[in-house]
Formats: structure tokens, C-alpha cells, sequence
């Protein structure tokens, strides 16, 4: 038997109002019962730097070695015989121009086309000559 039929079925409704009244109450007592100020706890000393510039230039001996097998020190042209006579030239040009009991720093510019013994003869030379700084000029690439 059907005693409802003249009666409407309603559908079941979700009112969502309260939740949200609910969360929002939660997220304001969790806004008011946090505290801020606890980063204070970590106590970090940060190091400082207190490096100050260099003053003075280093002395620089500038060796350059070409692609005919030419050499010069600081731009005056040496004849390369051997290479013990090649660190005595590098020693009078450091004395001639620098300070006697600084070491010079060598650098080193050779040709791209100059051969790959006459840059280790100026190593070689550096090192009887007692220089322990040796570096490279280098050109950057794109430029012709």
C-alpha cells in the first residue's frame, strides 16, 4: 500500500554555511594562538670578510714566444741559445725592473702557432731561474 501518493519526495540538501563557519572560527583561533617571535631562538653569527685590496701590483715578467721561434722578455728581444741561458736573461730582467728579493710572476704569451717545445723552454727556464709563479695569457675566443 501506498499511503504517499499524493505527497512530494524533497531531495536531500548539503548546506555548506556552517562548515564554513566552523573553519573559519579554526583558522582564527589558530591565527591568535601562534606566536611569532621564536625566531630569535636560532642564534647564528655569519662570518664577515675583512680581506683588504691588494696595494701594490705584483712584478710581472712577460715572456712572449712567437711563430718563427723569436722570444722576448717584457717586450726587449732575446736570442734563445739554451735553456740555462735563457733563465739567466729571465733573472737580469728581473733584476733590472723589479724588486730584488720578490719572486716575479712569468707570464707566459705564446703565438697559437708557435711550437709546443718553445713554451715548455720557457718553463723550463722559469724553474732554473728559481720563479715558482708561471701563468698563461690567454685571448678570448671571436676576435681576428
Amino acid at each position: 500500500m501506498n499511503f504517499r501518493k499524493g505527497q512530494r519526495r524533497e531531495d536531500p540538501e548539503i548546506n555548506l554555511i556552517p562548515f564554513i563557519d566552523v573553519l573559519l572560527v579554526i583558522l582564527i583561533f589558530l591565527m591568535v594562538s601562534t606566536t611569532y617571535s621564536k625566531f630569535t631562538e636560532l642564534q647564528i653569527t655569519l662570518p664577515t670578510a675583512d680581506a683588504q685590496k691588494a696595494t701594490d701590483k705584483p712584478f710581472e715578467l712577460n715572456v712572449t714566444v712567437d711563430a718563427k721561434g723569436n722570444y722576448t722578455i717584457n717586450g726587449e728581444p732575446v736570442s734563445f741559445r739554451d735553456v740555462n741561458g735563457f733563465a739567466q736573461a729571465m733573472r737580469e730582467a728581473a733584476s733590472k725592473g723589479g724588486d730584488a728579493g720578490k719572486s716575479p710572476v712569468v707570464i707566459v704569451n705564446a703565438d697559437q702557432f708557435a711550437m709546443h717545445q718553445m713554451v715548455i723552454n720557457v718553463m723550463e727556464a722559469a724553474r732554473i731561474a728559481g720563479y715558482e709563479k708561471l701563468t698563461f695569457a690567454a685571448q678570448t675566443g671571436g676576435t681576428k
